[in-house]
Formats: structure tokens, C-alpha cells, sequence
């Protein structure tokens, strides 16, 4: 069966060593979560743990009264389904998905009764999870990052950094619901002169191919769609922005800690502690239907002077002062 289990849980901490907890944990009256994520385990270590955290504000610390079976999809997003079937069938208390909405889909569609805690970058109405943000009813809620609508205030961002810029790049997975609307990001971009060249990139594709398509198009500067599988691959885009010379504003801050440029968006260890919270909640006994869906309200601007730097870009004091982080 080719699903992912875990098979390097040591990375996230002696937490994950409670993939090993006996079946008979539930007997005793031990709680298990199952928890999926579509990408891999490798350079999550923080958002796991920021999970964690949540769990523990509410009282439920991994292997002393809580378990939790992780399972990573690595980027092989059919696996999702059968990955939260299998939780089902185990039987776990609680499954929590992560990594967006595909994830989140796969555990809805495995139960209509075990709770669901998801956590996915767009609206859960429109994505079919929940019937009202408010009033989710049924076994699911979650939190979402509220990311869909972040291009205007990334753009105005390129306009900084780039004040001459005419034509940007958008880098996204296709195979993304939440990715940007091509219309909107275009009258977005329109509306402070740019021209949006949007490149489509996949495990198919790679990244090379498609970095030089930007370069080839002669882009002034990129944006990073909002995805759990290119954040993945963080430092690969990082790498080749650099090589390339392509000033890069992107959503989340992992890129800028990696040597990305500037990010502006919500704050993904906030969102996963938030859904360790929930998580805890409900084990307490609370409904999931009666959890209205948290939408993330910390946003973060993150900018790396080493990387401007490099660029040779010489960035605004305004911009700097309002930064929430600035990497030195």
C-alpha cells in the first residue's frame, strides 16, 4: 500500500515517536489524532511543533495523554485519500489536515462523523468544507489563512522594491484550488501598471524550466503563489531567484528565512497553533460544527536586507520600518 507513514518521524521531535503508541492506547482511554499533511516532513519542523503547542495550551501533551499518527503525502496528493481512510479505519478521535485544502477534502470525504480539524489557505465555504465560516455544522472546522486575496498589497510591495518594474512573473501550482484568480491578480496588477506573466510549475515541470521562462520573458520581479507544495520546495525557488537575479515577494516568511527576499501574509506557525487549539477543544468535548472557522488575523512582513543586498537593491526606509522582522 503505497502510503506515507511517517517513515522519518525522528525529525520532528520526540513527539512523532508516538507513531509506535499501541493500538490499546484508546482502550485506555488515550485520545488519538491523526494528523495528515501533503507535503513532507522534512522542513516542517516548526509548524508541527506549533501544533503541538496548541494541543498543550489546552492541556494534551504527545505521549503522556495524547497520541498522534502523522501521515505525509510528500507531494503525491492522491495519496490523501487513502492516507485519512486509514486514519478512519484505525479508528482515531480527531484527524487534523494540513497543507491545504486538498488535504482537508480527503479527511471530510473519509467520515462524516470523526471531528476534522483542517487548516487551508482560502475559503471553506467555497471549497465545499463547511456550510457557513460562522456556523460550520457537521464534524468539520478548522483555520483558514485567509491568503486568497493577498496579490494587491504584494504588488504594491513590487512597486516598492521595484519602482520601474512593468512586467512580473507568478509562479503557481496549477493544481491548486486556492491559487490566485488569473483575472484578479491581472486587474490587481493592472491597476499599478504591471503585466502578470503567469508560469505554471508542478513535480512534472521542475523549476528550472520554468525560471527560464521568466528569464526568458524578461520579468522585473516574481511572485510566489500561495501553495503548500511550493513552499516545499522553498529553497529550490529561493536558489534559483537568487542565480537568476529576480527580486521575489512571496506569501509566507518560510522563504524569506531560507534567503528569499520579502514576504507579506499570515503567519503559518500561528494558524497550526490555532489548530492545536481547536484539536484540544474538541477532545474536550466540544463540537466541531459549533467551532466557527478561525480566520488568521496575524499578517507579517518579513525582509531579508542580506538578500536586497546581493540584489542590489536598495530598499525604502519606509519599508524596512514597517517590516514586522527584518533578517540582517
Amino acid at each position: 500500500m503505497a502510503i506515507c507513514i511517517a517513515r522519518r518521524d525522528a525529525i520532528i521531535g520526540a513527539g512523532a515517536a508516538a507513531l509506535a503508541w499501541p493500538l490499546g492506547a484508546k482502550a485506555q482511554a488515550t485520545p488519538v489524532i491523526g494528523f495528515i499533511n501533503s507535503t513532507s516532513p522534512d522542513q516542517l519542523l516548526h509548524r508541527a511543533s506549533a501544533f503541538r503547542q496548541g494541543l498543550g495550551e489546552l492541556g494534551f501533551i504527545e505521549r503522556r495523554n495524547v497520541s498522534i499518527e502523522y501521515r505525509w503525502a510528500e507531494n503525491h496528493v492522491d495519496r490523501l485519500p487513502r492516507m485519512a481512510a486509514d486514519l478512519v479505519q484505525r479508528p482515531v478521535d480527531l484527524m487534523v489536515t494540513t497543507g491545504g485544502t486538498i488535504s482537508a477534502r480527503a479527511g471530510k470525504q473519509a467520515s462524516s462523523t470523526t471531528p476534522v480539524v483542517f487548516e487551508i489557505g482560502g475559503d471553506p465555504v467555497a471549497a465545499g468544507l463547511v456550510a457557513d465560516i460562522h456556523h460550520p455544522g457537521g464534524n468539520v472546522t478548522g483555520v483558514t489563512l485567509n491568503a486568497v486575496d493577498l496579490a494587491p498589497k504584494q504588488l504594491a510591495l513590487v512597486r516598492e522594491v521595484q519602482p520601474k518594474a512593468a512586467k512580473i512573473g507568478f509562479l503557481v501550482n496549477p493544481d491548486n484550488p486556492n491559487t490566485e484568480p488569473r483575472t484578479r491578480l491581472e486587474a490587481a496588477a493592472a491597476a499599478v501598471g504591471l503585466q502578470v506573466i503567469v508560469i505554471n510549475v508542478t513535480n512534472e515541470t521542475g523549476f528550472d524550466a520554468p525560471f527560464a521562462a521568466l528569464v526568458q520573458q524578461r520579468v522585473d520581479a516574481l511572485l510566489v503563489g500561495n501553495d503548500p507544495f511550493l513552499i516545499n520546495w522553498r529553497e529550490k525557488i529561493v536558489a534559483l531567484a537568487a542565480h537568476h537575479r529576480i527580486p521575489t515577494v512571496f506569501a509566507y516568511a518560510d522563504y524569506v528565512a531560507a534567503g528569499g527576499l520579502i514576504s507579506y501574509g499570515a503567519s503559518i506557525p500561528e494558524a497550526y497553533r490555532q489548530v492545536g487549539v481547536y484539536a484540544g477543544r474538541i477532545l474536550k468535548g466540544e463540537k466541531p460544527g459549533d467551532l466557527p472557522v478561525a480566520v488568521s488575523s496575524k499578517f507579517e512582513l518579513v525582509v531579508n536586507v542580506v538578500t536586497a543586498r546581493t540584489l542590489r537593491l536598495d530598499l525604502p526606509r519606509e519599508l524596512l520600518a514597517r517590516a514586522d522582522r527584518v533578517i540582517e
